[in-house]
């Protein structure tokens, strides 16, 4: 496939799982906060109930902060474990997720991409002061930052992407979107309409059944090649 359109002015991201190491980092966060807990847990069935919680969370209204909506859910989690909650646990998670480290290939491939002329911007279900840490690993290529705070919404809803766009002076055709998350970022694109890379690392998420992003790679450093195909780089 060939993206469609005029060439974007914006390159837009998901950050967690597209750019930096999520699944990897929360389980190292899983394992310092249960593995004093004193029961053998597994660590992957979990981290899929807190997933359970975090999203339900954020749907909620009135909007929580993402810190506030990551303590609830790892509380409501741990009591389905049977498991023992204290403020220091929900401290021990959101302290880890700005230290989550980027894949390999990010830095550079981002640095090539603002060689290229493209702007860019990350669009993440995060608070702000969360997401800081990781931004700054991340080589200072990263142009603007759109988070769930400001928004007061969260992915999938169509109101963090209009913010986003509103915040960046432009329309949903002057971006790529490029993401991780089917059940979010592709979950959106399949209302809004907006063009798509998926990033499929082989963790075992799966494109929603009635939407087929317009290009899919292995890992963001094929980015630039399929930018390349589509004659805009």
């Amino acid at each position: 496939m060939t993206l469609p359109g005029a060439r974007p002015a914006w390159l837009t991201f998901d950050c967690y799982g597209t750019l930096i190491q999520w699944d990897e980092g929360l389980l190292a966060a899983m394992d310092r906060i249960l593995s004093p807990k004193g029961r053998a847990i597994d660590h992957k069935a979990f981290i899929t109930v807190y997933d359970r919680y975090e999203h339900a969370l954020e749907e909620e209204r009135p909007h929580r902060t993402f810190a506030a909506v990551s303590a609830l859910a790892l509380e409501r989690a741990m009591v389905e474990f049977d498991l023992p909650f204290t403020p220091a646990d929900a401290g021990i998670l959101t302290s880890s997720i700005g230290k989550m480290p980027p894949f390999p290939e990010i830095v550079a491939t981002l640095e090539k991409l603002k060689a290229a002329g493209f702007r860019l911007a990350i669009i993440s279900n995060t608070d702000d002061a969360i997401i800081a840490g990781n931004v700054a690993q991340l080589g200072g290529f990263i142009d603007r930052v759109i988070t769930a705070e400001q928004a007061g919404a969260y992915k999938p809803s169509r109101q963090i992407f209009h913010h986003a766009w509103k915040t960046l002076g432009i329309g949903m055709e002057d971006l790529v979107h490029i993401c991780a998350s089917p059940h979010l970022d592709l979950a959106a694109a399949r209302e809004l309409g907006f063009r798509t890379v998926w990033v499929d690392r082989g963790t075992g998420r799966k494109p929603l059944a009635d939407y087929h992003p317009n290009e899919i790679v292995p890992t963001l450093g094929r980015v630039p090649a399929v930018l390349a195909a589509a004659g805009w780089m």
